[in-house]
């Protein structure tokens, strides 16, 4: 397998784009090498420019959930790039579409959509700020919502593995209303909601971290923390960006049991589009223009292309429920790969949810950002290109999610298996 022609492309493209890519983690910084070109993906494979093909566990981190190119998806795209691309006005698939996920989420009344997951908790934490009249953020070490300046404090993802702890641009003015709380230690909640008492506007917390590598929350940590926020008359923003539609048709808070104030989306809803959204209650969205004061708005919000392509896109998965075989599968491959790795003496630990899952190259348990961290990423370096060498793309960072799609099959996943068994 060689990369001759990727090799070339990224030669010219660190000419013309910002370290030759749009969004870090592309770059390759943690493992090296060069980032390989994409070409084409079809169902749960992606193939490169140079030719190679691969069983694909990114899934353009995280919304391919039918795989590539899904026939009725396409489908539904051809015929609405066929009535026009953008209209600056709204057309009914918006509202079907937002009808589709008030389904899928009970506790929420009203949609808003937006055109990436930054846009959607950006505009939930200025909601909530207008809801409460006050100002202080908390956020969890290691979980991401994306690179609005205010949450841009001990983030993971790109930031963790390009070792930034924040980010140079953003004036310690506009994070001083960030307090940085750790993910399952409800005690750190309490202490700093009582320090800063009747000042604390909202908790934003994604259900399951999947910008530090799958972290799960334990010991009824989220319910816990929905109780604790109410107690202080704090509204809860639920980060389903990358978990919604992952473990079920809905979100990861039916399975923990927790109701969010605000829910964000993103990722699957808009099948591979550009999509974002949040939603809550009546009384909440009532606050948010043209209804009330709170101003958000998008020329592309809602554009026709990509509704069609989210509301195909959910209801296949409403109709084809693959949420109990990811289940069986995810569980299947991390028993094998931990059971490979114990043979091959390499400590290994994963944590799963649904479709996503995540192999850290530790014995320690891996709780939360500081736990994530102990993963020994030279070792992943060396895993990540014997994989690629093996046909199988996964993330080029330890601290993000694989992903598991409708279209993985069995002989995939033995593939995987066995790729797996030779990179370690």
């Amino acid at each position: 397998m060689d990369f001759i022609l990727s090799e070339s492309a990224f030669k010219k493209a660190k000419e013309h784009l910002v370290g030759g890519v749009n969004s870090p983690v592309r770059a390759f910084n943690s493992v090296g090498g060069n980032p390989l070109f994409i070409k084409s993906g079809k169902g749960q494979y992606i193939f490169d420019i140079d030719g190679n093909q691969y069983i694909d566990y990114v899934a353009s981190y995280g919304p391919m959930v039918l795989g590539h190119v899904y026939p009725e998806v396409l489908e539904a795209v051809h015929k609405a790039c066929e009535k026009g691309f953008s209209f600056g006005a709204t057309t009914e698939t918006e509202v079907e579409l937002s009808i589709l996920i008030k389904k899928a989420f009970p506790s929420v009344d009203m949609v808003r959509f937006v055109n990436s997951g930054t846009e959607a908790t950006m505009s939930a934490i200025r909601l909530a700020r207008a809801c409460t009249k006050r100002n202080k953020v908390i956020k969890f070490a290691g979980c991401y919502h994306g690179h609005e300046d205010g949450l841009l404090v001990a983030a993971g993802s790109g930031v963790v593995t390009n070792g930034l702890p924040g980010s140079e641009g953003v004036p310690e003015e506009v994070v001083k209303d960030t307090l940085v709380a750790i993910y399952n230690d409800l005690e750190s909640v309490e202490l700093l909601l009582k320090r800063f008492e009747g000042q604390v506007a909202t908790i934003i917390i994604e259900p399951v971290a999947g910008n530090m590598g799958v972290v799960l929350p334990q010991h009824n940590f989220l319910k816990k923390l929905e109780t604790l926020a109410h107690e202080h008359n704090v509204l809860l923003i639920i980060d389903e960006v990358m978990t919604g539609f992952r473990s079920k048709f809905g979100g990861a808070q039916d399975f923990y049991d927790v109701k969010a104030d605000i829910v964000c989306l993103g990722k699957v809803i808009g099948g591979g589009f550009p999509v974002g959204a949040y939603a809550a209650r009546k009384e909440i969205m009532g606050m948010i223009s043209p209804l009330g004061p709170v101003y958000q708005a998008g020329t592309l919000s809602g554009n026709p292309i990509a509704m069609a392509a989210g509301l195909k896109t959910l209801q296949l998965l409403k109709e084809l429920n693959p949420y109990p075989n990811f289940e069986m599968l995810t569980k299947q491959i991390k028993a094998s790969m931990l059971s490979i790795a114990e043979s091959k003496g390499v400590p290994l630990y994963i944590n799963q949810f649904g479709s996503m899952f995540n192999p850290f190259f530790t014995d320690t348990v891996v709780k939360d950002f500081v736990t994530a961290q102990k993963t020994d990423v030279k070792k992943f370096k060396q895993f990540f290109w014997n994989m690629i060498k093996a046909g199988v793309y996964i993330p080029p960072s330890n601290f993000e999610s694989w992903f598991l799609g409708v279209m993985h099959s069995d002989s995939d996943i033995n593939k995987t298996l066995e790729a797996f068994e030779q990179s370690i």
